[in-house]
């Protein structure tokens, strides 16, 4: 079993059963699944560079990434619809454990002049964004062989109600929360 899914059956369900009173194990909050997006929006002018964010997400993930196609056509972008501009990886169950663990252990810590994430970016459904702007803080990235530095949207989806429940829940999970 994977170690952080460990933890959250041993010690934070019952801590967060008795700290919101819930009454059934179901209705404590869990990840739902973490999705990953990549935008690359110089992908319009040279289509190699989303292939270089592809093979980057996967190492990162461990899972194959599929491309995002532009939905409208913008003519200011120079941009037609069915374009190629992005990549996503959506992961659940051992998969996401794992991901969460190595982002919240690993990957954060490296960030320059880190401070804690946000707590203001809930969604208002227990749902979490996170924005990174360098794919270089993974140790799967290997520095020398990075094209271009680039940023990506991570959102954890719990089934947390509110965001007060969600918070709780990721700071029990170990995300680290500014103050």
């Amino acid at each position: 079993m994977v170690r952080l899914k460990e933890k959250y059956k041993k010690e934070i369900i019952p801590a967060l059963m008795k700290k919101f009173g819930y009454k059934n194990v179901m209705q404590v909050p869990k990840l739902e699944k973490i999705v990953i997006n990549i935008g690359v929006g110089e992908a319009i002018q040279n289509v190699k560079l989303l292939d270089s964010a592809m093979s980057d997400l996967s190492n990162i993930t461990g899972q194959k990434p599929a491309i995002r196609r532009a939905k409208k056509a913008i003519s200011n972008f120079k941009l037609k619809a069915g374009m190629p501009i992005g990549c996503m990886v959506t992961l659940r169950k051992n998969r996401m454990y794992e991901f969460f663990d190595r982002l919240v252990n690993v990957a954060i810590p490296r960030i320059r002049d880190f401070r804690g994430t946000s707590p203001k970016s809930f969604d208002g459904r227990g749902n979490y964004n996170l924005g990174l702007e360098e794919q270089i803080i993974f140790p799967e990235i290997e520095y020398d062989k990075v094209e271009k530095i680039r940023g990506m949207n991570i959102t954890v989806c719990s089934t947390a109600k509110t965001d007060e429940e969600a918070f709780e829940f990721l700071k029990a999970m170990g995300m680290p929360f500014r103050r």
